[in-house]
């Protein structure tokens, strides 16, 4: 039988009660801590910890402005925004956010490029930001979506208005285009007032009237579940939008010079002679700028960037070009009033000129020679050898001071971004470009336009309507009005520049030997001779390589991209000027039968009544 144990009931009471105090004691610790950390949260930060509860249920959202329209001088619409829809992505409440993509594109066609834009977007928002993968839905596409949207938390499709270019390529030059903003913009736009935004201005008038057009941001305040879903709006402040444009432009002289350009490359500048406004500027080629607005597709883009034609340069603006024969006019006029010639005061062209004591021959266009020429002869039938004479006498320097005053080797400063400024050579420019002294040779060459002088056509535009209007330089300008969005209307200012008397006779020789170069029996652009009203206008060539000395020029033997470019400058009425033009056409050789024609077409619409009306309304 074994032998029992007897308990010892004091020690198992101390045990029990050792552990009961320490089980007590930490128990009452726990609740200490537990009480202490309520107050500090309850107590001590209750303020904080409030702010951040409210921060988690109240949402402070973005509204984004509307942005402004853009009309033309008529009305019709050339800038407008289009509700869309688009796929957007919460980076922040996806897992997975390639497999989210791959079974996204398994529903609707996401491609290649949609995928790479929507990465290189992510770089630049924050986790939380929506970011847009697939733009421009279709119906059937979001019908898609919504079916699918229970299995993919973070996906969203959004509706927002899309800038839409209706014109397309006829006014890509002029109007530009927005896009998304990048890294570069960010440093310098006000982020507040962009909150929300994802576009703005890249070039043209777009870019240039940015602050005008995009309108200031609104703020909504609204209340979330906790999937951050909006439940209501408890606080609205609407944003402001964009104010709109009214523009000089006329759509109907747009699409007539792009259609009288026909095949060739080119471009069409006109002005309206009484207020400056710019009612054509042409670039053709051109591309279509809906393109670049939710972002090009790179082999889009590489084909506009790679081809010859180069469609994406302003060439209105941006080209420049030797001005040719189109300068001889405002020559004559420097050579009268420097008085270093006469009106009736004759040189003899034999079709070669050469400086005294030289061999080199500075050919006419002629071969045989005009024989005894006068100004006004050397106006009209464009005689290079005259002007060699008169550009020699004149010198560089008077050259450059003369027609500097018309705006040459300078900016326009028209209302674009971009505008390069030509080039007006002097000695002083040579010296420090080149390092080199200047040639009495080259005084010659800019005598008929060539060498290193350069001019834009807006540049040649402007210079002829300052020319018509004998003096008063109209700074060139796109924009007329500016509609704010109370629907009151505010004119752009028209700022005018005087040149230097001069002396009234001179102004009406030149101006009389430009209406013989179109209305003479041997002016060099009578072919658009019109019974209606009375042009005056000046045809011009412009090389695009040297032909050696012991060479002749022959059109037929050379590629279509090495012949001359072809110009013409004209305004009309005579009596009564209203509209100043120039027109380039890169290859297309002669200036009396290729340019001229397209800018007779121009004014031609122009001057008709329903034009007539309008510039009589404008003012």
């Amino acid at each position: 039988m074994p032998q029992s144990s007897i308990k010892d009931y004091l020690h198992e009471s101390q045990l029990f009660l050792g552990r009961v105090i320490v089980s007590g004691t930490l128990v009452i610790l726990i609740l200490a801590a537990l009480i202490g950390r309520l107050f500090y949260l309850q107590v001590e930060n209750h303020d904080h910890f409030t702010t951040l509860s409210q921060d988690n249920r109240v949402k402070l959202e973005p509204l984004p402005p509307t942005r402004g329209l853009i009309y033309d001088r008529h009305g019709a619409i050339l800038a407008q925004n289009l509700p869309a829809y688009s796929l957007e992505i919460i980076p922040e409440k996806i897992t997975n956010l390639d497999s989210t993509i791959q079974q996204l594109s398994e529903i609707i066609a996401i491609s290649e490029d949609d995928i790479s834009r929507f990465h290189r977007l992510r770089k630049q928002r924050r986790r939380f930001d929506s970011i847009p993968i697939r733009v421009r839905l279709k119906d059937e596409e979001v019908a898609r979506i919504a079916v699918n949207r229970h299995r993919f938390p973070g996906v969203d499709v959004k509706a927002a208005l899309l800038r839409d270019y209706p014109q397309h390529m006829k006014t890509a030059h002029l109007l530009g285009y927005v896009g998304r903003i990048n890294e570069q913009e960010l440093q310098v736009i006000d982020t507040s007032n962009y909150s929300g935004t994802s576009f703005i201005g890249k070039n043209g008038v777009e870019k240039s009237y940015e602050s005008l057009l995009h309108g200031e941001v609104g703020l909504q305040q609204v209340e979330v579940n906790a999937k951050g879903r909006v439940l209501r709006v408890l606080e609205n402040q609407p944003p402001q939008p964009g104010e709109n444009l009214h523009l000089f432009l006329d759509m109907d002289l747009q699409s007539t010079a792009l259609e009288a350009l026909g095949e060739y490359n080119g471009a069409v500048a006109a002005i309206d002679i009484q207020t400056g406004g710019i009612l054509t500027l042409v670039s053709k080629p051109g591309y279509d700028p809906n393109l670049f607005v939710e972002g090009i597709s790179t082999k889009a883009y590489e084909a506009l960037e790679n081809s010859l034609d180069n469609p994406l340069f302003n060439r209105a603006i941006r080209g420049q070009y030797p001005p040719g024969s189109t300068v001889k006019p405002f020559i004559g006029l420097a050579g009268l009033e420097y008085d270093v010639v006469g009106y009736h005061q004759e040189t003899y062209c034999p079709g070669y000129y050469q400086l005294p004591g030289k061999e080199h021959k500075y050919r006419d266009w002629k071969k045989w020679g005009h024989g005894k020429v006068d100004l006004q002869r050397a106006i009209v039938e464009s005689c290079d050898v005259y002007y060699y004479e008169l550009a020699r006498t004149l010198g560089i320097d008077r050259l450059y001071e003369f027609l500097s005053g018309f705006g040459f080797g300078q900016p326009t400063r028209v209302d674009l971004d971009g505008e390069l400024s030509g080039l007006m050579p002097s000695r002083h420019w040579k010296q420090q470009k080149r390092r080199e002294p200047w040639y009495p040779g080259e005084t010659l060459i800019v005598g008929i336009g060539q060498g290193y002088f350069l001019a834009t056509p807006l540049q040649l535009a402007s210079a002829t309507a300052t020319l018509a209007n004998q003096g008063h330089r109209i700074r060139p300008r796109v924009v007329a009005t500016i509609e704010q969005s109370d629907g009151t209307m505010r004119e752009s200012p028209m700022i005018i520049d005087e040149l230097q008397p001069l002396n009234t006779d001179h102004w009406s020789q030149i101006i009389d030997a430009m209406s013989l170069v179109v209305e003479g029996t041997r002016g060099t652009a009578r072919s658009i001779r019109s019974n209606d009203y009375r042009i005056a206008g000046k045809t011009g060539t412009a090389q695009v390589f040297s032909v050696k000395q012991d060479e002749e020029y022959d059109e037929e033997l050379i590629s279509k991209r090495k012949r001359d470019h072809a110009l013409f400058i004209a305004f009309a009425p005579i009596e009564n000027p209203r509209i100043a033009i120039a027109v380039i056409v890169e290859n297309g050789g002669h200036g009396g039968s290729v340019a001229a024609p397209i800018a007779r077409k121009v004014m031609d619409r122009y001057l008709s009544g329903t034009s007539r009306m309008v510039v009589s309304d404008a003012g």
